[in-house]
């Protein structure tokens, strides 16, 4: 099913905007808290981003959108959230820049929108790189191995991409983040190792629910694409 460009789907703008949803509420909660599990992985503490909780569940979405609708118009939701979280950054910037009301210094203040929020500016840049390779890499790997697989074994590539995309969004995304003053050096070792972990864990003990989703989607969509001859160039919008 693979020439049929002009479809009308369903459900596709319901899975982009859920997509979406996710990652900017991961954004926001990457910036107000850094949770701390008391326990440790060796010499590592097991401490993680607020966000972890969240973002995971966006890489399903990538791969239910890869797997059902295929790579092209995965890579438009991908843009889709990638304007999304430019738009957030730049407004939650923009507010803070703006000045303050009299009482509401009183009993919140510029300090407070500061230490949360404040750190939104330098997670939108680590996210939004980190974002871009992580999930391409996801959707790409997730589309080459259905073709290698000929459609079979799914939960091979919903964990195969997911422990490349993983890989290299959680790596990006906390070396940039740490760079800008985001997070203190002192928890980049950690921070990496434990969002990684979570991350892939979360999502492989999901695989269940994946693979209903996936199943209910081809059926009810009637499509179940393969990208034997997808331009794969990230930067290419049309379907």
């Amino acid at each position: 099913m693979n020439d049929k460009t002009s479809t009308s789907y369903r459900y596709y703008d319901l899975v982009m905007a859920l997509f979406v949803t996710v990652l900017l509420i991961s954004n926001l909660l990457s910036s107000a808290k850094i949770i701390d599990l008391k326990t440790s992985l060796g010499p590592i503490a097991l401490a993680f981003d607020a966000g972890t909780l969240v973002f995971p569940i966006s890489y399903i979405f990538g791969d239910v959108l890869t797997e059902v609708y295929g790579y092209k118009r995965s890579r438009r939701v991908i843009w889709a959230g990638f304007g999304a979280n430019a738009l957030m950054g730049f407004f939650v910037w923009f507010a803070g820049a703006m000045p303050g009301e009299i009482e509401w210094q009183d009993y919140a203040g510029q300090e407070a929108y500061d230490a949360i929020l404040g750190g939104v500016s330098g997670l939108i840049v680590a996210s939004l790189v980190a974002y871009f390779l992580g999930e391409f890499s996801n959707s790409y790997v997730m589309a080459k191995m259905k073709i290698w697989t000929e459609g079979r074994l799914l939960w091979t590539r919903t964990i195969g991409s997911t422990l490349v995309g993983q890989a290299v969004d959680t790596a990006v995304f906390m070396l940039i983040a740490t760079a800008l003053g985001v997070f203190p050096p002192g928890l980049l070792l950690s921070l990496i190792v434990t969002n990684y972990i979570i991350k892939v864990g979360f999502e492989a003990s999901l695989t269940p629910l994946t693979y209903r989703i996936i199943n209910t989607l081809k059926a009810l969509e009637h499509e179940d694409y393969y990208d034997r001859d997808t331009d794969f160039n990230p930067f290419k919008l049309s379907v």
